[in-house]
């Protein structure tokens, strides 16, 4: 039996332990703002946070996750209102926005690891995750802003 904390939420698991996280999240649990890109752990669309750190959800099987506390971007904030996704809005930085909640989830832990991170800090953390649109410049912009308010919750 697996055994997960998802969101604050207790989560028991008895199905296949290969399944990956991602998969689990999303048809287990119904949590579907974490995003399927690639399926190989190169786009960033699936970034959630296990036990503090960014991991792509894609290619970690959901037993790796046992006894793990994992968050989404469901969990980030309940009301959608952590300061990241907050100036993500006023700044307007996602287009299509497939790829926005992993976008989002790798700048929340670049901000707690690091609370001002140079341009090239951000650029090297960032870089795993993909945007097709190109979001780049608005993304940097939205965690300068966090960075510079010093909000980094």
């Amino acid at each position: 039996m697996i055994t997960l904390t998802v969101n604050g939420q207790r989560h028991r698991y008895d199905g296949d332990p290969d399944m990956p996280l991602l998969w689990f999240l999303r048809d287990e649990l119904g949590l579907t703002g974490t995003k399927f890109g690639c399926g190989e752990a190169l786009c960033g669309a699936c970034t959630v946070h296990l036990d503090g750190s960014a991991i792509r959800s894609c290619q970690m099987p959901v037993s790796a996750a046992d006894g793990s506390t994992v968050i989404t971007i469901e969990g980030l904030s309940a009301e959608g209102d952590h300061p990241v996704q907050q100036l993500w809005r006023s700044l307007n930085v996602p287009q299509c926005g497939y790829c926005q909640s992993g976008q989002i989830m790798q700048a929340v832990a670049l901000l707690a690891e690091n609370p001002n991170p140079s341009d090239a800090e951000i650029d090297a953390m960032m870089s795993g995750n993909i945007c097709r649109c190109g979001t780049y410049p608005r993304i940097r912009a939205a965690i300068k802003e966090v960075a510079a308010k010093g909000i980094t919750r």
